[in-house]
């Protein structure tokens, strides 16, 4: 995985630019499994298998991979407890947190606007 290091310069948190730094974490993160499981989350600790369940329709590779990912960039901890079977907990960090309340305003803006939406979206489909 090819990945931009941080350089200190002021265009690497513009989104709007193919090369920043900022770019690659908004695509990551913008993506629809990663923003259900951050809103999962919340401010419970889930395990693997709760979360599949709390998320309809995603899939094992997919909640893996999501999962990597958000922890990689400090967004949920995981942390493995030494039984057998072993147990593997996630959580929001901080920052995770902090996103999770722009990712309630979007969820909010859907509930406003879904009739909207939908009576557009027939009146361009027909």
């Amino acid at each position: 995985m090819v990945t931009k290091q941080l350089t200190g310069l002021p265009d690497e948190a513009d989104v709007r630019r193919a090369d920043s730094l900022g770019r690659e974490i908004f695509s990551d993160v913008a993506n629809k499994w990663a923003l259900l499981i951050i809103e999962a989350l919340g401010e419970e600790t889930l395990r693997f298998s709760e979360l599949r369940n709390e998320i309809e329709g995603i899939s094992h590779k997919m909640l893996t991979q999501n999962l990597r990912m958000l922890e990689r960039y400090g967004l949920l901890e995981r942390t493995v407890h030494p039984t057998v079977p072993p147990r593997v907990d996630y959580t929001l960090t901080e920052p995770g947190r902090a996103l999770r309340v722009t990712i309630e305003g979007l969820c909010d803006w859907t509930h406003r606007y879904l009739g909207h939406i939908e009576a557009a979206r027939r009146r361009f489909d027909a």
